[in-house]
């Protein structure tokens, strides 16, 4: 694990949905992390439902208390947006900020979004050799903003919430991005609903889950004036009727109850597939373990030309090159259902057979 400052040779902008955009689009796609088959029907119909009530300003209150009933909070420590993107943007300009560091390899918006406010970023780089595991004696003790995925994107590495919290400090903002912890079972090691870590900043995101990348839904958790402080710097109206309408929806009995399900599901089909992977160890590939999000990141030599190939075998895969931290040997897939799972198998194969 070691600490650099924040330089070029990254696109950070770069996400798993360009990789099935144009002549992508026909591909099975392996590279974005949305649930496959959502949204269900019943949220469908739901959002639909909310549309007659386009011609009125939306009116947040109700999801946002919906929200803070998710979690036992009350209404002032969430803030709902466009999104965990937008959350994001909000921290990187509306907040003072130093020093801010952010641990990757992860999900590469929170630092893209702090450069673009003009901060310098210090990086804390996890290693593979070490499982991407956090030591928090690593993170700058003056770090004044330190961002951290957990699981984290691409590793899919779930770090244990008392290392995580050991992280805060007086004077810290402490950014744990959680956007895939709910398709962890029992969501084991979230931060999400603690009042008690000086600092905190959870930020959810309702899009992967459900299938609503499209209408741009998540939220943030945090103390009082923090959230007052992100709020200020939000354009008026900023998250839609449907939006609302799903929030609400996502975090009530029958929504949770769903959610829970699939992260079993997810866990059952993640198994299978890190195990299956296993079987081209003789080719070079090693998978990162334990796997805990939606996703498996794996490593191996050729990947560029593997990922290729895979493409042409109608396959698409994340290359993992964009995250600081990797390189061109690494490729995050998505966890998807079994039949769909052997085929991709099949593919990478053959497509080791002749890369």
């Amino acid at each position: 694990m070691r600490t650099e400052p924040a330089a070029g040779g990254h696109d950070l902008r770069h996400h798993g949905d360009a990789e099935v955009r144009d002549d992508g689009s026909a591909l099975v796609d392996l590279a974005v992390n949305v649930r496959a088959d959502t949204p269900p029907g019943w949220l469908r119909e739901h959002i639909a439902g909310s549309l007659s009530g386009l011609a009125a300003y939306p009116d947040g209150r109700a999801a946002r208390a919906a929200v803070a009933a998710r979690h036992g909070l009350p209404v002032e420590r969430v803030l709902l947006t466009a999104g965990a993107a937008e959350a994001f943007v909000l921290l990187a300009r509306a907040l003072e900020v130093r020093r801010p560091v952010v641990v990757h390899p992860q999900f590469t918006e929170p630092e893209a979004a702090l450069r673009d406010a003009g901060h310098t970023v210090g990086r804390v780089l996890l290693r593979a050799a070490d499982g991407f595991r956090l030591d928090p004696a690593a993170v700058p003790e003056d770090a004044d903003l330190v961002v951290i995925g957990n699981p984290t994107n691409p590793t899919s590495v779930l770090h244990p919430a008392g290392a995580v919290a050991r992280l805060a400090r007086p004077g810290r903002t402490l950014v744990v991005d959680e956007a895939f912890m709910d398709a962890v079972p029992g969501e084991r090691e979230a931060l999400a609903g603690r009042t008690d870590v000086p600092g905190l900043v959870v930020l959810r995101s309702l899009t992967k889950t459900w299938g609503l990348a499209g209408l741009r839904i998540g939220y943030v958790l945090a103390a009082p004036e923090t959230v007052a402080e992100l709020e200020r710097a939000q354009p008026l109206w900023p998250v839609s009727t449907p939006a609302l309408a799903a929030a609400e929806a996502c975090v009530g009995a029958r929504g949770l109850a769903e959610a829970a399900d699939a992260a079993r599901r997810v866990a059952v089909d993640r198994a299978y597939l890190v195990a299956r992977l296993r079987e081209f160890a003789g080719r070079g590939l090693r998978v990162v373990e334990p796997a805990e999000g939606p996703f498996v990141l794996v490593r191996l030599p050729g990947a560029a030309a593997v990922r290729r190939r895979l493409r042409a075998l109608g396959y698409a895969v994340r290359r993992g090159d964009t995250f600081p931290g990797l390189d061109e040997e690494w490729l995050r897939v998505a966890v998807r259902g079994r039949g769909t799972a052997d085929g991709f198998l099949g593919a990478l194969g053959e497509a080791l057979r002749t890369v």
